[in-house]
C-alpha cells in the first residue's frame, strides 16, 4: 500500500493530484467542508489568532474540567487582555497552528520499521509530503497547511535504555526544512529516564525556530513491546515550564508545540490536569493508534473528552508490510479526519 501511494505521487508533474487519486478509491470526493471544531468560537477571524484556541488562552468562566491545580492562578479578563495585546504586536508570537494545521511525516531517519520517514530520502520525501498537505489544504477551509518532518529523537531499547539520533542528523533535517518552510518535531519515547531529564535533553535543539518538541508516553517503560507507559500531568505541565524557561532565558522567539501521544486511559495519568495556559507552549493531545476507522473515531472521541486540552493530533498508519506492524485498514481520507471533532490541528502519518 505505502509503495503504491509514493510510486504513484512521485511520477506525477503534479503530485496533489496524483495523492488525490489516491485517495479518491471507491469515488471519496473532497470537498470543502466546513471546519467542525471552531464553530461558535467568538472573534476567529485570522486578525486575533489567539481566539482560535479558547482555553488555551481564554478558558471558559466555569470549565466543564479543570485545567490545573486548585491553587494555579487563573488571569482576570484584564490580564487575558494584555496578554493577546502583546501578542498581536509581536508576529513572532502568534503560534503556527493560529492560521494552519500541520501535516507532518513520522518515523526514524535510519530504520524503514518504524515509519516513512525512514524509508525515503528528504527529497523524495518531501514531494510526497507536498502532495499530501495539498490535499489537506483543499479540504480545510481557509486555513493554511504546513509540512514537517516528525523525528523519533529518543527511540526506546530493551531495559528502557535510549538510542538518541546524533545531533548533525537532526541538524540536516532541520536545515532541510527550514530552507524550505516546513517544520521539525523532535520526539523522545523516555524509556527508564524521567520526563523532565527527556526534554531537558531535546532542549537546546529550540534554538533552532522550527523545532517542536514531543514526548511518548507508551515508551516510558523498561519493558518496550510488553507494556504501555505512562506520564503524569503534572509531568507534562513540568515539560511546559521547562520548555517556556528555556525560550525566555535564550531570548528564543516564538510559540512552541509540545506533543504528546495518548491511546489507552493510563497513558496519561490525571489528564484533567494538564495545562494549556502558558503563554510561549501550546500542547496537542494526539490521537496515536491503528485500526478501521470506526476504532479511530472511538478513540479519537475519547482523546477529545479532555476538554482542557483543545488541541488535538490525529495519527494514521500506512501499511508498511513489515510482519507484525499495525497499519490502518482502510486509510481514512483528508476530508474524514477534518470531519472530527474536534478537527485536529495536527496530521501525521507513520
Amino acid at each position: 500500500m505505502r509503495s503504491q501511494l509514493v510510486r504513484t505521487a512521485l511520477a506525477s508533474l503534479a503530485a496533489a493530484a496524483a495523492a488525490a487519486a489516491i485517495f479518491a478509491e471507491g469515488g471519496t470526493s473532497l470537498g470543502d467542508p466546513a471546519r467542525p471544531g471552531l464553530s461558535g468560537v467568538p472573534g476567529t477571524a485570522r486578525s486575533e489568532p489567539y481566539r482560535l484556541f479558547p482555553r488555551a488562552y481564554r478558558p471558559d468562566p466555569a470549565p466543564a474540567v479543570s485545567a490545573g491545580p486548585a491553587d494555579h492562578h487563573v488571569p482576570d479578563e484584564a490580564e487575558y487582555a494584555a496578554r493577546e495585546a502583546a501578542a498581536r504586536s509581536q508576529g513572532q508570537r502568534v503560534p503556527v497552528l493560529a492560521n494552519s494545521d500541520i501535516l507532518s511525516f513520522y518515523g526514524h531517519p535510519t530504520s524503514r520499521r518504524m515509519g516513512i520517514l525512514g524509508e525515503y530520502p528528504k527529497d523524495q520525501l518531501t514531494s510526497l509530503l507536498s502532495g499530501y498537505a495539498q490535499l489537506f489544504d483543499a479540504a480545510n477551509g481557509d486555513r493554511d497547511v504546513i509540512p514537517a518532518f516528525h523525528l523519533i529523537y529518543g527511540t526506546c531499547w530493551p531495559e528502557g535504555e535510549i538510542g538518541y539520533l546524533s545531533s548533525k542528523t537532526v541538524e540536516e533535517y532541520v536545515r532541510f526544512a527550514a530552507e524550505r518552510g516546513m517544520l521539525v518535531f523532535l520526539d523522545h519515547q523516555i524509556g527508564k529516564y524521567t520526563v523532565e531529564e527527556s526534554v531537558r535533553r531535546l532542549l537546546p535543539f529550540l534554538r533552532y525556530p522550527n523545532v517542536h518538541l514531543a514526548l511518548d508516553p507508551e515508551w516510558r517503560t523498561l519493558q518496550p513491546m510488553k507494556e504501555i507507559g505512562s506520564v503524569t500531568a503534572a509531568e507534562i505541565n513540568r515539560a511546559q515550564e521547562l520548555m517556556q524557561a528555556y525560550l525566555t532565558e535564550h531570548g528564543l522567539p516564538g510559540v512552541r508545540i509540545l506533543v504528546f501521544h495518548q491511546f489507552t486511559e493510563k497513558m496519561i495519568q490525571d489528564r484533567s490536569r494538564v495545562r494549556a495556559d502558558f503563554d510561549r507552549v501550546l500542547p496537542v493531545h494526539v490521537m496515536d493508534g491503528f485500526g478501521p476507522p470506526a476504532l479511530k473515531r472511538y478513540s479519537y472521541a475519547l482523546n477529545s473528552r479532555a476538554a482542557n486540552l483543545p488541541l488535538k493530533g490525529f495519527k494514521l498508519f500506512f501499511k508498511s508490510g513489515y510482519p507484525g506492524a499495525g497499519f490502518d485498514e482502510p486509510l481514512m481520507t483528508p476530508q474524514e479526519v477534518l470531519g472530527l471533532a474536534p478537527a485536529p490541528v495536527l496530521i501525521m502519518y507513520q
